[in-house]
């Protein structure tokens, strides 16, 4: 693997061994503490970020390197240089690129004219480690991923795409419901498929919530995504049938909730179910870091032995 900007990128193998290594790195942190000794990272962010900003400095600092914050929230990518001229610049002093952008196109330019890795920390289309480390989360608490049933509820967004990717190379059983004409990226979906028939995951998408039974792991996410003005109180009518909430988790048989952040408490899920015992949601965010450490050491130091 030489850049992760989809999650396509791996095998099955690719992934077990990425959280197999996580799980290595939560376990002994001090084993990898100078695995990347003098190694540094840009961390380029269009948009704001708690999680994914403090996990990849950690992650880099964890490991020996460093971390440079690049705030271009002000719109400076492709405007006041090129995305190909940062990327040759960027490439010159740092070892790794990772970009949290608005479109999947800037960090494509980005592999294509850098030369060190690109890490995708989410686009408009996809966000394949916050997949990695939800999956990781379920094989803690649940022992396993291949066959295990993942209902996500809510908006087909950035999330449900790399939740059907990843999915589809692990052998889960993935359902999105999802409001008619929000569903899933068309595209992503059935190329996703295409991998699920080799390792024997399922994948499906329906906006009918009388199927939603026996489900391990519910998931949702918000119904708007980061940098869409649309106000909340505009599409609660089309989606709060798909809320989670009490009556949902104990009616599906739910052992899981999870949910990316930052949450909407109140519309995509209630306080009770955030902040109930099904509730994995912060074990998500820390498996962030573990996760993170994972990528950049499998990019950067493929070698580790």
């Amino acid at each position: 693997m030489q850049h992760l900007l989809t999650g396509f990128e791996l095998d099955q193998d690719g992934y077990h061994q990425i959280i197999s290594l996580a799980q290595s790195m939560k376990a002994q942190p001090k084993e990898y503490r100078r695995l990347l000794d003098g190694m540094s990272a840009a961390l380029m962010f269009e948009k704001p970020s708690l999680r994914t900003r403090t996990t990849f400095e950690l992650a880099m600092f964890n490991l020996g390197g460093h971390g440079v914050y690049l705030d271009l929230g002000k719109g400076d990518l492709g405007v006041r240089e090129s995305v190909a001229d940062y990327a040759r610049n960027l490439s010159r002093w740092v070892d790794c690129l990772v970009g949290r952008v608005f479109k999947q196109t800037t960090l494509e330019e980005l592999a294509a004219t850098g030369s060190v890795p690109v890490i995708n920390a989410l686009s408009d289309i996809y966000h394949p480690a916050q997949a990695m480390a939800d999956y990781m989360t379920v094989k803690e608490h649940l022992g396993k991923v291949e066959g295990v049933k993942l209902a996500y509820l809510g908006d087909g967004n950035n999330v449900a795409n790399s939740l059907l990717v990843a999915g589809a190379f692990l052998g889960a059983h993935v359902t999105c419901f999802c409001p008619l004409n929000c569903g899933p990226d068309v595209q992503v979906f059935n190329k996703a498929k295409e991998q699920a028939a080799k390792y024997g995951a399922k994948l499906d998408v329906t906006d009918d919530l009388s199927l939603l039974k026996d489900y391990e792991v519910l998931y949702t996410d918000t119904w708007v995504s980061m940098g869409d003005d649309t106000p909340l109180e505009a599409v609660k009518k089309v989606f709060m049938p798909y809320q989670i909430n009490e009556e949902l988790v104990k009616s599906s048989n739910a052992s899981l909730v999870m949910h990316c952040l930052p949450a909407h408490r109140g519309y995509e899920i209630t306080d009770a179910v955030m902040d109930g015992e099904k509730s994995v949601v912060f074990d998500e965010a820390e498996n962030r870091l573990h996760i993170h450490m994972a990528l950049l050491a499998t990019l950067l130091n493929p070698n580790r032995g």
